[in-house]
Formats: C-alpha cells, structure tokens, sequence
C-alpha cells in the first residue's frame, strides 16, 4: 500500500502513489500525461494487458492514455486520468472494480458516476476515490466495514463514506481504510481486531469512521496488511496495528492499538507499507525499511525481520516508494525504479523469477513517475512518450 508525501500500497497492492497523494510526490491529474506499465502475475487480468498471461518484463496497459495516478491491491489496480475520472482492471471478486458486477477485467475500464477525483487508493478487495470537494467514494468488499458507509454489504458500485468530509489524502489496508483530513488528523473505518483503527479498540469491524487516537500535523499515511503508518509534519513516523514482524518499527513484536512512534525517524517525508514490512523515505533521499524480510523486501542484503528502521543500501536521490506484499518498489528524483524482495511471479521487473535482497536498477525505466505493487505484480506510471 502506497505512500503520501502530504499524499502517501497495499498490503498487497497498484500503487504507486502511491500507496501514492494533497501535495504528493505524483504530480496532480492536471498535469500528469502518463501510462500504466505492469508487470508480474496477470492470472486475474490484473496487468491490464488484455489476457491472463503472466510476463517477467514490463508492458505497457491497454489504456487509458492520460494516467495521472496509480495503485495496486492485492489482485486488482486502480488509475486516476489527467480528467478525474478512475480506471480499474483485474480480480473483480467482492466488487472491488466498482464496474457494477464482480467479473475480472482483463484491461482498464472506466468506473461509472465518478468525476472530480483526485486520489485513488486500493486495499485487498475494495478501492477508495478522494474527491475534490473533501469527499471519499468506496466499493467492493465490505464485510469489516471497510466501505465506511455505515453497513457491512459488498458494493458493485461506489458509494459515499459517512462522517469524513474535508479530506486530502486516502489509504487503505485489506480490511480497513483511512482519510488524512485537512485538520492533520486521521480517520479510520473497517477491520479492527489488531489494532488497525488506532483508537485503543480491537473491534471485529467498526463501519463508521473515527478518529486515530493521538495523532495532529500528520502530512502523510499509509497503509499495510493489518498496519498503518502516518508522518508528522517534524518528520516523526508513527504506526499501529499488527507487530508480529516489527512492522511497527517500536523495537518490539506487540500489537499496537494506538499509534506508536517508529525509532530513529526524524525527517521523512513519505511512508509506504506492504503486508508485514514498512518504509519510509527521508527528506535527504535516502530511504530505511523494517519489519518482515523473509523475501528481501527490506533491501538489508539479509531475510531477518527488522524491529527498527535500518537503511537501504544504494539508494539515495529517492522521490518515492510504494510495496506490494513482500516487494518494495522506488523511484528516484530522477525517474529511476528500483526494486527488491519477493519475485516469484517476476514482480521485480527485472526478467527472472529470483527475490533480490538488495535493490535492483530496472533497465530502462528511466521516465518513472509513480510505482505500486500488488500480491505478485507491479504498476508503474511512466512519463508520457514512454
């Protein structure tokens, strides 16, 4: 799940925002001219290629050809046009589409009744629009109370969230969401039973939208499989929820039902978070990651889990970051990608199916302006002309 830099993945996010998103590292949709690039596991239609064929280098999505924004969950993305309109393809299971039925899509299609958008943001199985006016749209999987429309019944379609007006940025876990107001506080609906609502509570499903326990100034939020990640405007980092592989960067494996401060983060900009590991990038343009890294997706060189933020080696012009499950994504100031951890799929873009412990420079992918990965593929927006 994605990253807001004033803006924000997916736990198993097309993301890249990312997670992406407000004043965010991805140019606004006025601006933006770009297209979709995916790679990985297509099995589900979630490559927007056309077909459910995997393939281990980047391709280019059959349309639309103004992308401004992008994201990935678990098996299905998102993209936002220079327009405002919202595109979505892939696993259409549980409504997460919005197209009005649950049938996968094997190419982009564009999501009726939205215009206006801003942001666009994915979890597991439903997607969250931002608004211009402060709003937030949601559909698709809906039995934790992750829609926020004060029910727990699946939606084809978008339907508005209860009691959040006044947002700038969205994020979303696989069973929870959460807004960044223009206040600085944070919002959060869904699933709850880890910790995921940051408000001392562990409920099963909380449907109506509450404010995060503690948190003023927050410029940026993320959000991971069972965690949230949030930056404060000094630069602090702060996380909750699930801790099982120091996902929460506290020194610790405790859950947390409130937002605890990540150790040794003073000055980042951005945070991303994938299903059991986290990162953040730093105002200086390095980047530093913890929790899980069984797979790599740390870019420690190492698979142990981190219960504090270490740094990534090799990378240090960073603009933005986004995860997908056990994979990290990076693109530097330059259009540079990055990435590193789990490839079984070839979600690395990098032409085999071996995970990579250390950063990995994707040949060619020199125009990138956003990334995002899902469960075992990843989304890119590249410049225009690419």
């Amino acid at each position: 799940m994605k990253l807001l830099v004033h803006r924000r993945s997916s736990a198993a996010v097309l993301t890249l925002v990312t997670a992406s998103l407000l004043a965010s590292p991805t140019p606004s949709a006025a601006v933006v001219d770009g297209s979709a690039w995916t790679v990985g596991q297509g099995d589900q239609g979630q490559l927007g290629s056309g077909a459910r064929t995997d393939r281990n280098t980047f391709g280019k999505a059959v349309g639309p050809t103004d992308v401004a924004e992008i994201d990935g969950g678990r098996d299905h993305s998102i993209a936002l046009d220079g327009a405002g309109r919202v595109w979505t393809w892939g696993n259409g299971n549980l409504g997460a589409l919005g197209l009005g039925s649950m049938a996968d899509g094997l190419a982009p299609k564009q999501v009726p009744g939205l215009s206006g958008v801003r942001r666009v943001e994915t979890g597991h199985y439903h997607s969250l629009a931002l608004l211009g006016d402060g709003t937030v749209r949601t559909w698709g999987f809906n039995e934790f109370g992750q829609l926020g429309d004060g029910t727990t019944v699946n939606r084809v379609s978008p339907v508005k969230v209860s009691g959040v007006s006044g947002a700038k940025g969205v994020a979303a876990g696989r069973d929870f969401s959460l807004a960044l107001m223009a206040s600085g506080v944070v919002k959060a609906w869904g699933g709850g039973a880890k910790g995921e609502l940051g408000n001392g509570t562990t409920p099963v499903s909380r449907p109506a939208a509450k404010r995060v326990s503690g948190l003023t100034g927050v410029t940026a939020i993320a959000g991971g499989r069972n965690h949230a990640l949030a930056v404060t405007g000094s630069g602090a980092v702060w996380a909750w929820g699930l801790n099982a592989s120091g996902q929460l960067g506290d020194g610790t494996r405790v859950n947390r039902s409130t937002p605890v401060r990540v150790q040794g983060i003073t000055n980042a900009v951005a945070v991303a978070a994938g299903a059991d590991h986290s990162i953040a990038v730093l105002g200086d343009g390095r980047v530093v990651t913890w929790g899980e890294g069984a797979f790599g997706q740390l870019g420690s060189g190492s698979t142990a889990d981190r219960l504090v933020a270490g740094p990534v080696s090799g990378i240090s012009t960073a603009k933005l970051a986004d995860c997908g499950r056990d994979h990290t994504l990076v693109v530097t100031r330059t259009g540079e990608l990055w990435t590193f951890g789990r490839d079984d799929f070839g979600q690395l873009g990098d032409q085999g199916t071996v995970n990579r412990l250390v950063p990995y420079r994707i040949p060619g992918i020199d125009n990138s302006i956003d990334a995002s990965g899902g469960r075992g593929y990843s989304v890119v927006l590249r410049a225009p002309g690419a």
